[in-house]
């Protein structure tokens, strides 16, 4: 009896030396949940880990993921907050969430996500009450869409507008009448970009993914017209590109401080279509708009007319980068009486800029200031009439060719051109380029040595042109 007492004492005593092993970790994922293309989502995975937790390891499918919030050493349980980028593919994705405990045993949980495309809207319709559109959407115009007079549409930070294809009197494009306005102010963070449905862009990108910034034609772009004065047959004209029949097309009048709205931030791309011989669509046009009206940061790419113009009107415009139009990167018609400020031009189809006179008996002056000008494979520089009313001020020239030139001054008003430089081809002279009394104005300046010009600061980030890296040579 006493041997029995003994081997059980001695079997209690092994087993009252084991360690009791501890339950594995659970982990609990989150509820499945939808996250468009591109959208980041932070994920938190709950766990319970007796033996306390040791470390944690993501995998994903359908994007990328990373561990934000790690659980704390030793800790029986917590929260592990996870970060998910959706890629471009809609469609199912996945997050898988590994523990480790102390004792070496693991537990994981899988997060179900449903990757959704961009909402995109068609619109199809003038505005004719006031409406946004939203943050995060694309949105198709589907021809001429016009804000009325009495109407505003907002457009958020981050919006991209694409114009379907179209040419002559299916020409698409946005235009905002007399009376109507547009809230356009985007961000360095999330510009407004217009563009083509040909363009695969999505909200987050700069660069295009699939066009050249130097496909143009596709579809339009955008007009604003207004009730400042102009310079021309009549009071009112009808703004080149839209059709007689369409009575919105109407600008001019006589409210100097008229007010159209803002525009910030605003990329506007691959637009100009050709609605009949000789008659596309710029870039931006500005017909008779007033200053009350805000412009400022604006990016053209790869338009087939011209980048920016103006057709009489006072608004003031500053920041603007204009890259590889088929004509005039800046034109200035029927007595613009406001000023650009702070201007980039490169490699036009035609003239840098084409300053045109009045075209009646309204007269007006408009000043260009700080702006570099890389001629490239344009045409010419400067194009000017003998009755142009414009004054220039600190305007830089380089990247010139043979044949290029500045025309005569103007001789009908006074006029001022000041501060102007320009880098020049090897043996060659002033006179080349810039004719009649160019020596008065022009001093020419080693390669990159310039003291006048624009402050390309400003599009660094935000514009295709600095992300395409035309801007490096400025």
């Amino acid at each position: 009896m006493k041997k029995y007492l003994s081997i059980i004492v001695l079997i209690g005593l092994v087993f009252s030396g084991c360690k009791k092993e501890n339950d594995p970790p659970v982990v609990t994922a989150p509820q499945n949940s939808s996250v468009e293309i591109t959208e980041t989502v932070n994920l938190s995975f709950s766990f319970n880990a007796p033996a306390g937790f040791k470390s944690a390891t993501v995998t994903s499918t359908g994007g990328e993921a990373q561990i934000i919030t790690d659980g704390s050493a030793g800790a029986a349980s917590g929260t592990i907050v996870v970060s998910f980028t959706a890629g471009k593919a809609t469609g199912a994705g996945s997050v898988v969430l590994t523990l480790t405990d102390n004792d070496s045993q693991t537990g994981s949980a899988t997060a179900v996500l449903t990757i959704e495309g961009v909402p995109v809207i068609s619109v199809t319709q003038n505005i004719t009450s006031n409406t946004t559109w939203t943050a995060g959407n694309i949105y198709i115009l589907e021809g001429r869409i016009t804000v009325v007079s009495g109407a505003t549409l907002t457009i958020e930070p981050g919006v991209i507008v694409k114009g379907r294809e179209g040419s002559e009197a299916n020409a698409t494009a946005l235009m905002i009448a007399r009376g109507g306005k547009i809230m356009a102010e985007g961000t360095a963070d999330a510009p407004i970009i217009f563009t083509s449905v040909s363009d695969n862009i999505i909200p987050g990108e700069i660069a295009s993914p699939n066009l050249a910034p130097t496909m143009n034609g596709l579809w339009g772009g955008v007009i604003i017209l207004g009730r400042a004065p102009i310079s021309a047959e009549a009071d009112a004209m009808q703004i080149e590109g839209i059709p007689a029949s369409d009575l919105n097309g109407l600008y001019g009048g006589n409210d100097p401080a008229d007010n159209s709205g803002v525009l910030k931030y605003i990329s506007i791309r691959h637009g100009g279509a050709n609605i009949g011989e000789g008659n596309e669509i710029n870039g931006l046009t500005l017909g008779g708009v007033g200053s009350g009206t805000v412009i400022e940061n604006i990016e053209i790419v790869a338009n087939q007319d011209d980048g920016i113009e103006w057709f009489g009107g006072t608004v003031n415009v500053k920041n603007v980068v204009v890259l590889n139009t088929g004509d005039d990167a800046i034109d200035t018609d029927q007595s613009w009486g406001g000023t650009l400020d702070n201007f980039i031009v490169i490699n036009p189809g035609d003239e840098c800029l084409e300053l045109d006179g009045p075209e009646g008996t309204m007269v007006a002056k408009h000043t260009l200031k700080n702006g570099s000008c890389y001629a490239g494979d344009a045409q010419g520089l400067v194009d000017l009439d003998p009755n142009s009313n414009v004054d220039m001020d600190g305007i830089y020239f380089f990247g010139l060719k043979a044949g290029q030139d500045f025309d005569e001054l103007p001789t009908l008003y006074e006029c001022t051109f000041t501060n102007l430089q320009a880098t020049l081809p090897a043996g060659t002279n002033l006179t080349d380029f810039f004719k009649g009394g160019s020596d008065a104005f022009v001093t020419a300046v080693a390669a990159g040595a310039n003291t006048k010009g624009a402050n390309p600061e400003v599009f660094l980030g935000w514009t295709w042109t600095a992300v395409s890296g035309a801007l490096n040579n400025f």
